[in-house]
């Protein structure tokens, strides 16, 4: 069994979509459960889960319609107001579908480097163990250690780390303090990582499998089999690989895992932390 635990839908339109920008033509179109669908016959996935690309609750809603239409959908990530004074009744409006899994926040992506130790915020993510919600942390390297501050805010809150951590990928130089964080996080348990989105972040021209093995091997080291997931980032690899070659690369990366480590890295740690059916 293969799950795919980070991919993303949408319909494109530059107003819905500003983050996609001009450098990004493969990614200006609509990607949809269809062209997933045939992707993931290909490759032998059998379920994946949906996460947000929007940072709004018609993104959240939008999400689950599929994930109730699409049997390939296991679950969603999704977003909600978490600094909203009003965020414990939204994210109770929510709790009755069981296709939401968790929520996201696009913090990579906020002004303030140390917008995740915010109050309101922290407030907000606080609640969402009472629901049996996962929250999904997107941030880039420069935000670990301010992320290993906040989740050990939270001792009971579930945490996936999105694409690795995001760290700076070339070839004549390893980043060395996203690893000693990385591995600082993964002390943990609480915490969970995918392996996902990580060829986007290659600053070379080309890449191949043992340019990026140093990173899988230290998302290892850091996690271990049993809190390391597969995840494509797919539409957004197709800027730096097709979703075929990207699922042949972290097989020659799993290689060596024996077979109970197989299982968990592609689909069991997946199905647990998420809760999937």
């Amino acid at each position: 069994m293969r799950v795919d635990s980070h991919h993303h839908f949408w319909n494109y339109s530059p107003e819905q979509y500003g983050w996609i920008s001009e450098q990004m033509q493969p990614l200006q179109r609509d990607f949809g459960p269809a062209d997933l669908s045939i992707l993931a016959d290909q490759t032998k996935i059998n379920g994946v889960v949906s996460v947000q690309a929007r940072q709004t609750i018609e993104e959240t809603r939008w999400l689950l319609e599929i994930a109730r239409k699409q049997p390939l959908v296991w679950g969603v990530v999704g977003w909600l107001p978490l600094r909203s004074k009003d965020v414990e009744s939204i994210i109770e409006e929510w709790t009755h579908d069981e296709y939401l899994k968790s929520a996201r926040h696009v913090v990579h992506d906020e002004p303030d480097d140390a917008f995740i130790l915010g109050e309101d915020f922290n407030r907000g993510v606080s609640l969402l163990k009472n629901y049996g919600l996962v929250y999904d942390i997107l941030i880039f390297a420069k935000h670990l250690k301010n992320t290993i501050e906040f989740v050990d805010r939270h001792p009971e809150q579930m945490f996936v780390v999105d694409h690795i951590a995001k760290p700076n990928i070339r070839a004549d130089q390893f980043d060395e303090t996203w690893k000693r964080d990385l591995i600082e996080l993964g002390k943990r348990p609480h915490v969970t990582c995918k392996f996902s989105g990580v060829v986007t972040e290659v600053r070379d021209a080309d890449w191949d499998v043992e340019l990026l093995r140093p990173y899988w091997d230290s998302a290892l080291e850091a996690f271990g089999a049993d809190r390391l997931m597969f995840g494509s980032d797919w539409p957004v690899c197709l800027l730096r690989s097709s979703y075929q070659d990207w699922v042949r690369t972290v097989e020659q990366l799993a290689s060596s895992l024996s077979h109970d480590e197989q299982s968990a890295f592609w689909a069991q740690n997946a199905i647990r932390t998420y809760s999937l059916r």
